[in-house]
């Protein structure tokens, strides 16, 4: 008998041991909290050049140039636009086709997206970094005047 509680309590220690070695006496880790983020862009323009394809078969993209610009007025007091050129990316099968098929130069849209960055490589094989916006949708205007 005594022998018998002996070994219950030598087994009981070394289990106690053993399962607080592998953290099963410990509350369960808390899941990881993952915050929200923000990668949001509107642009309001007129484009630059014809859409182009690019990309491969397997991973096609339409590339075209879109000019906002911004009024202000300069030291001399005279008013004075700048004007500043996006890369637009389109990657979405449906809005891809439609931008390559109708989007014209000098055609006036409003852009809803997202920022992405990139290399590329030119003719001389030198890295260059990219900043572009991947079109989530596009809502053309009639007019190019």
């Amino acid at each position: 008998m005594l022998k018998s509680k002996i070994l219950s309590s030598i087994l009981k220690s070394n289990l106690t041991k053993q399962l607080s070695r592998n953290n099963y006496t410990q509350e369960a880790p808390q899941p990881i909290k993952i915050e929200k983020t923000i990668n949001k862009v509107t642009l309001l323009g007129r484009v630059g050049a014809d859409p182009q394809k690019r990309g491969t078969e397997e991973h096609p993209v339409v590339v075209f140039s879109l000019a906002t610009h911004q009024n202000y007025i300069n030291n001399n007091e005279e008013s004075t636009q700048k004007t500043d050129w996006h890369r637009i990316v389109v990657f979405r099968p449906g809005l891809r086709d439609t931008v390559y098929n109708y989007l014209q130069k000098g055609q006036r849209v409003h852009i809803s997206g997202r920022l992405i960055y990139g290399e590329l490589k030119d003719e001389s094989g030198t890295t260059r970094t990219t900043t572009s916006i991947a079109a989530d949708d596009i809502i053309f205007f009639n007019s190019k005047n």
